[in-house]
């Protein structure tokens, strides 16, 4: 069933929320995880995990982040053409940029390019900033290129 092979992957770590949990006797502590793993040849995905403690958060992540695997068409060190995707309220557009410029972008665009294998490109992230939304903007995007 596992088709990727782990070990070529890296893994990052975008965003850990906790969540509080008022209750009789105190707060209760929750974690979630958000996770981009890739292996920069052109294979990226994200995952989310919840858990009480932040190593079992970050494993269930890494394990939806090899379910939600995507491939992309890169054009040497950038990609072949300008693209813009939308998640819920988040906007991302990727532009290509032409050899030694780097990857222009912030946030939880950045670990998404850097991983995917993208060396030259620029972005913007438009309206919301919510770390997950961007990330599944990002990887919508990617997703929508043509080669």
């Amino acid at each position: 069933m596992e088709k990727y092979n782990r070990e070529e992957f890296e893994e990052v770590i975008v965003n850990i929320g906790r969540v509080t949990k008022v209750v009789k006797g105190g707060r209760r502590f929750r974690f979630s995880a958000l996770i981009v793993v890739g292996d920069r040849k052109g294979n990226v995905g994200y995952g989310v995990g919840k858990a009480k403690e932040i190593p079992d958060a970050v494993r269930k992540a890494v394990d939806d982040a090899f379910k939600n695997m995507v491939s992309v068409n890169l054009k040497g060190s950038t990609i072949a053409h300008d693209v813009q995707a939308k998640f819920n309220s988040s906007i991302i557009l990727l532009k290509p940029a032409s050899e030694g410029t780097g990857v222009i972008a912030g946030g939880a665009t950045r670990p998404v390019l850097e991983l995917v294998g993208v060396k030259d490109i620029l972005t913007k992230s438009l309206r919301s900033n919510n770390p997950a939304n961007v990330v599944r903007a990002t990887v919508k995007a990617l997703d929508l290129l043509k080669q």
